[in-house]
């Protein structure tokens, strides 16, 4: 059996995602990570008080998508979920986090460590609280199929020799000190990944006892990834967005991983 297996992959080779110097294939988008879109006729109130995450702010006429954990029971309020080239990555694309400086401050400060980051990024991916969908998701990342590698990207077991911090989990009290000796071990300069709703906000977890608080109350945090789990290419995006190579709305780096 092993002996077929090695002719089929030199008959077919290894097929790699061309994400990102292409845009995701149909299937790297998972159906059932189509957030809430407001629509005309959407009942806000009715579908804040279905939303069991607070994602839904009927005062804002907003959708928290870091909050959002597809559920759906916005659905029979009216809310549309997107289709096609509008649904996954285009929609919940990763974003820089606000942590209140000026918005200048935070790009000089980001564009000194992509300096640092823009031969090699070695992640450390830790779990505060999680149910391991966000946990298998990222790991999925150094499958042949995604590849990490190719783009200067590594997974690493200690603090001390990661740039990146990949937090996943609703954060637990008892994992607070873990979380923050963790983030201490790191050399500087470095960056703070939240990966899925939980870590972003609490998730279905936000009003649970042994749930402390989002991330970014316990850490500085440069990176969003929203989902619930997030897939592999959102992931993927938040890293690169992390690294400087992709562009965000908040963010002035025009390097782009095609070019290098």
């Amino acid at each position: 059996m092993p002996k077929l297996w090695v002719l089929r992959g030199i008959k077919k080779g290894i097929l790699t995602t061309k994400f990102p110097k292409r845009p995701p294939a149909p299937d790297e988008v998972p159906p059932s990570s189509a957030p809430p879109t407001p629509t005309e006729a959407s009942d806000w109130d009715k579908g804040e008080s279905l939303c069991p995450t607070g994602a839904i702010q009927a005062s804002r006429k907003k959708v928290d998508l870091g909050a959002c954990v597809y559920c759906r029971r916005c659905a029979s309020a009216n809310f549309a979920f997107a289709a096609g080239d509008d649904r996954g990555p285009a929609s919940l694309r990763a974003s820089l986090a606000e942590d209140g400086r000026a918005e200048k401050e935070t790009l000089e400060d980001l564009e000194r460590r992509w300096k640092t980051f823009r031969r090699s990024l070695h992640i450390l991916m830790i779990d505060v609280g999680s149910c391991n969908a966000c946990n298998l998701e990222v790991l999925n990342l150094s499958n042949p199929y995604y590849d990490l590698t190719r783009l200067g990207i590594f997974f690493t077991n200690s603090p001390k020799h990661a740039d990146a911090l990949v937090v996943v989990g609703a954060l637990n009290k008892d994992m607070v000190d873990v979380l923050k000796r963790t983030y201490e071990s790191m050399p500087h300069p470095k960056v703070v990944i939240s990966t899925g709703a939980c870590a972003i906000s609490g998730g279905v977890f936000r009003d649970a006892e042994s749930f402390v608080s989002p991330i970014r109350d316990a850490l500085p945090v440069d990176v969003l990834i929203p989902g619930c789990p997030p897939s592999p290419i959102q992931i993927l995006q938040g890293l690169l967005l992390g690294l400087g190579k992709l562009q965000s709305g908040r963010e002035s780096n025009a390097a782009e991983v095609a070019k290098d």
